[in-house]
Order: structure tokens, then sequence, then C-alpha cells
């Protein structure tokens, strides 16, 4: 480790813009630290935007195989859009230099000039795959059911509009802004609630006004469940995220410094709780050990920690990743009773665990219990999901009458993959049953999988 230090430092000292051969370019230790924050706040960048591919994964295995098309093309271009949304709208509204309530500067990303420039960008770089991460959490509680055209529409208005304006408000000191919540104390270091109960509540929105999947509910309402077509790439898609999670909570602290250190350990060991937690909780209610909810618990363990990473402890985190991973549990069933269809359990896993985390930032600070913290907390939470549920319940809504939210039931039948694109996740492959042939994920009239 210390060799590969000094190849890091010797590579970091190359990268110093020279004036000329002749030239003797004075190096300090200043830069050497600058060009590593640099070096490190792109890195964990790029890691996070690996999660799109997690998400991605996560989301096709979890549901059926007439809709991995669909899945895919949602999770690539969800990023696509929110980028061009963000930088034109989005980082204004968070990160402007008058920002209250609603920042009004820097549109088009006009603030990244001057002399401040090469940072601007890294920081942009970072907080656009931040905005992704609450925009594609959406996709999975809305699958295998919603128009494409309708996820493009509020892919970029969350993007624009609903993700930056509460982000401004804990977040937009972080740059040229300021918020009343970070004004207050509010914690939330990497965003459990700013990106994740965002995104989890803007999913339960959607849920809501999309409706229940064809099959899920018998009359009398009770639950009829859908199996996903590939949990082996459900699993891939928990292990992407997880080492995308990586880049989440120690990049933020966008310094290459030696508190990363510490962060990494918290994100390990809640994540590592949750999972353990939802494994038992499944064993004890059901007689087995259920493999999606143990996966969704490490999501869940991950989500809690992402608030207090940087301010608890390593036995803190664990517990904030154990009870992470029962509450999914429960709340996955909780919105199954109450008939809010959630294929991959997104609004348990980002929406209420987000909220569980931010609590739990205030309630296992390390630099002590207080009653007002928790009470900022309580705020931001309540604030947070007041917003973006409200906001979203109005988009989803606006969206329906205009252009519809929802496929036919014809087109949900037939797959989302064929009728909204035109293709064939497993076009070679098709399985034979009693004579008849059927193409992976196929139904027939009652909604049932042959």
């Amino acid at each position: 480790m210390k060799r590969f230090s000094k190849y890091l430092a010797v590579a970091l000292l190359l990268a110093l813009p020279a004036t000329g051969l002749a030239d003797e370019v004075p190096v300090t230790a200043e830069d050497v630290q600058n060009n590593l924050n640099f070096v490190w706040t792109l890195v964990a960048a790029f890691m996070v935007f690996i999660m799109q591919a997690g998400f991605a994964m996560v989301e096709t295995g979890f549901t059926r195989a007439k809709n991995a098309c669909n899945i895919i093309m949602k999770n690539l271009m969800d990023f696509s859009v929110g980028s061009i949304a963000f930088w034109a709208v989005g980082f204004g509204l968070m990160f402007g230099t008058s920002n209250g309530f609603f920042g009004t500067t820097d549109f088009f990303f006009s603030g990244a000039t001057g002399d401040d420039a090469p940072w601007n960008f890294a920081f942009w770089m970072f907080q656009v795959v931040f905005a992704a991460t609450a925009a594609t959490i959406i996709s999975g509680a809305v699958a295998e059911r919603t128009k494409f055209s309708a996820y493009l529409v509020y892919s970029a208005l969350v993007s624009a509009i609903i993700y930056p304006i509460s982000g401004s408000w804990a977040w937009g000191g972080l740059f040229h802004g300021g918020g009343w919540l970070e004004n207050l104390g509010f914690i939330d270091f990497a965003g459990s609630t700013v990106v994740h109960s965002v995104g989890g509540w803007l999913a339960l929105a959607g849920a809501i006004v999309v409706g229940p999947r064809l099959g899920k509910y018998d009359k009398a309402g009770r639950v009829k469940p859908i199996p996903g077509h590939n949990i082996p790439l459900a699993a891939l898609g928990v292990f992407l995220l997880w080492f995308g999670w990586y880049g989440f909570n120690p990049g933020s602290t966008t310094v290459g410094d030696t508190s990363i250190a510490i962060i990494a350990v918290t994100t390990t060991l809640a994540a590592a709780a949750g999972a353990i937690t939802a494994m038992f909780a499944t064993w004890i209610k059901f007689g087995k050990s259920d493999i999606g909810m143990t996966m969704n618990g490490a999501l869940a363990g991950l989500v809690g920690i992402t608030a207090g990473c940087a301010n608890v402890s390593a036995v803190s985190a664990i517990i904030i990743g154990a009870i992470a991973g029962v509450l999914v549990f429960a709340s996955v069933l909780f919105f199954d009773r109450i008939r809010v269809d959630d294929p991959v359990g997104a609004v348990s896993v980002h929406g209420v665990c987000g909220a569980w985390g931010t609590l739990a930032a205030g309630l296992f600070d390390s630099a002590g219990f207080s009653l007002n913290q928790v009470g900022v907390q309580l705020l931001g939470i309540g604030a947070i999901f007041v917003w973006a549920f409200g906001t979203g319940l109005i988009l989803f809504k606006l969206i329906d009458l205009v252009i519809g939210m929802r496929v036919s039931k014809e087109e949900e039948m037939a797959g989302l993959d064929f009728t909204e694109h035109g293709a064939n996740a497993y076009a070679d492959f098709q399985t034979v049953r009693l004579g008849t042939v059927f193409s992976p994920g196929q139904e027939n009239v009652n909604g049932t999988t042959k």
C-alpha cells in the first residue's frame, strides 16, 4: 500500500500543468491534495454511475422476461434525459447563487466559469449521478405497466425541478447556495432523505396513480405473487449497487483524505446487518429464508446508513442497518396489504428506510444525543415527504390526464418489450408445454404466467 501511495503521488504531480520545459513548476502539498480531491471525487462519481447498471439489473431480475428491454430502456434514458435536464435547469435550482426556497441562477450551468471552473465541472459530475439515482428509483415501483413516453416526461421533470428544489434545502451550501434545512443543522451526509426518500416517495405516488399490475390482487384483495424471471441477475444488481455505494457515501466527502475509511466501514457494516436481519425475518415468518427479501435487506441497510455514515460509530451502523432490514420486510408486507403494487420494493427500501436512516443520524450522532437534533431530523423528513409525494401525485396525475400513465390491458399482457420497443430480450429462447409454445413471461387471459 505504501508503494501504491508513492506511485499515486507521482502520478498526481505529473498531472500538474507545466509552463514549459525550461520552467520549474513549484509543487506544494496543497497542489497534491487538490489534485487528489479531483481524482477521488470523479472516481466516486463514476462508481455511483455504475449504480445505474445495478438498478437496471435488480429491476430486470425482479420483473418478468417480457418487460426486460423496457426496464433497460428506462434506466438508460432516465440518466440520459435527466443529465440534460439537470445541466440545463436542475443544477441551478439546487446550487444557484441566489438559492433560497427556489434557486434562480446558474441555469444551463452558467456558474461553471472563472478560476473555479475545473472544480465546478467535477462537482457537477458528482451531483448529476445523485440526481439520476433519485429519478431511477421510480422505475421499479411502476414497472411492467407504465407508458415509456410518460416515463421520459417525469424523468426530465424530476431531474430538473422536483429533486433539485428539495435538495437545495439540505445541500445548497455545498456550492454557491444555501438551504433552510442545512441552516437548522439537518444531517443527511450522503442522501438518505435528499436522494433516496425523494425517489421513494415519488415512486409511491407513481405506483398509486398507475395502479397495480394485472393479476396482482384477486377479487377479494388477496396478494398473488408475480415472481421475477431472473434472481441471479437481480443479485448481480445488488452487488453492483453495494459496490457503487462506496462512491455514494465515502465519495460525498469530495476530499481524498482519511475520513473516507470510517465511512466505508459504517457503510459495509450496515449493509451486512440489513441482509442478516431481513433473512432471519423471512425465515421466522415463512419458515424459509427468502433471497429477494434478503437482497432488499442489504439495500435497506445501505440506504439507512447513507445519512449518518460520517457521524455514527461502527456499532451504531450495525444497529441502524439491522433495524432497516426488519423495517423493509414489514414495509413490503404493509404496502402489499393496502394494494400498492411495487414489484421491486422501491418504496420500502428507499422511501421508508431513507426516512429511518435520516432519523437514525440524529439518534446515534457521535457528537451526542440531542432532542433538538432529532426534531430537526423529523422536520426534514416530513418536509421532504410532503414535497416529493405531493408534487409526485400532481405530476403523475397531470401526465395521466394528458398522455396517459398506463398501457392498455392487451399491451400489458403482451409485454412492454414488444408493444413499446418492438424488441425481445430473449429472442431465441422459448418454452414448450403441453404442445404449446410460449415466449418467456407470456401470460394467458387471466394474467397468469405460463
